[in-house]
């Protein structure tokens, strides 16, 4: 989380709010993002995020976990029946463990699945077997979802403040990404909107640590990236955790693919340093 934080202060965000108000946003007919709140060392708060999804077969799945509270839980109960419609909690981040006991305990009845991580940090909660880096998980959801694990990087870094990796999702219905950290994207302050510029989309800045020391991982890496801009060329949302959503109706710039095109650029002398190093 501390390399968030140092994000955040590059970006011109040195000032943080200190509490986040949850609350929902509702990006699509059938996509609503949580906006959390999550402070480091009880003090800075960066946010966190889940989001709740309607399949297709009308129940619904919820992508990570927060612990619903107040307001957020009366609507996320309303739309949900009660919590009886929630068929699944996919946890997608490998190093968001925090609220994912909460999450389990508010719907008992959801099938549970996390990463290898979270199942190791959490041996009693009962997990599915799956893990959500699974392809045969990705298959299982594939009616609604499309899932990407990042190539040419440690998706469990032994590193515990690398936390790049992620499984992103794309719920094709609505046309939005859940992200956590991998990407990030935030709304600039007025100071620097000045010169034009209103927000940005970008990998996570631990890229240059995560990536795995071998020949060949920042091609990997970058084929990636390429062909996720191919393959998810028609979305139009994205929800990113720490720091905000983009949604359509409030884009007033470039598209989330010509986004995405740009964020690469931005970490090309990274990867290019690290092709020099390993090949």
């Amino acid at each position: 989380m501390a390399s968030t934080l140092v994000f955040f202060r590059r970006q011109g965000h040195g000032k943080l709010s200190a509490t986040m108000r949850p609350h929902i946003i509702q990006v699509a007919d059938d996509f609503w993002n949580i906006r959390g709140s999550f402070k480091i060392g009880g003090v800075v708060d960066i946010g966190t995020q889940a989001s709740l999804v309607r399949r297709g077969n009308g129940r619904f799945v919820f992508l990570d976990s927060y612990a619903l509270s107040d307001d957020v839980e009366r609507e996320a109960l309303e739309l949900t029946n009660g919590g009886k419609d929630v068929e699944a909690i996919v946890n997608v981040h490998p190093f968001h463990t925090v609220f994912a006991r909460k999450m389990h305990e508010r719907f008992p009845h959801a099938k549970l699945y996390g990463t290898a991580r979270h199942v190791s940090r959490l041996p009693e909660l009962p997990w599915e077997e799956l893990r959500t880096e699974d392809p045969e998980l990705h298959a299982m959801f594939a009616d609604d979802f499309d899932f990407t694990v990042p190539r040419g990087v440690d998706f469990i870094s032994a590193n515990e403040n690398v936390h790049f990796s992620s499984v992103l999702v794309l719920h094709r219905a609505s046309k939005t990404i859940h992200v956590d950290d991998t990407l990030m994207y935030v709304r600039l302050p007025p100071m620097v909107r000045a010169f034009g510029l209103t927000d940005a989309m970008s990998f996570h800045p631990t890229l240059g640590k995560a990536l795995e020391k071998r020949a060949g991982a920042a091609r990997d890496f970058r084929d990636w990236a390429e062909e996720l801009t191919e393959r998810w060329q028609d979305a139009e949302n994205l929800c990113a955790a720490h720091t905000a959503a983009l949604t359509a109706p409030k884009n007033r710039g470039a598209s989330i693919p010509d986004r995405l095109v740009k964020a690469l650029g931005k970490v090309d002398r990274t990867l290019t340093a690290h092709a020099r190093k390993y090949g």
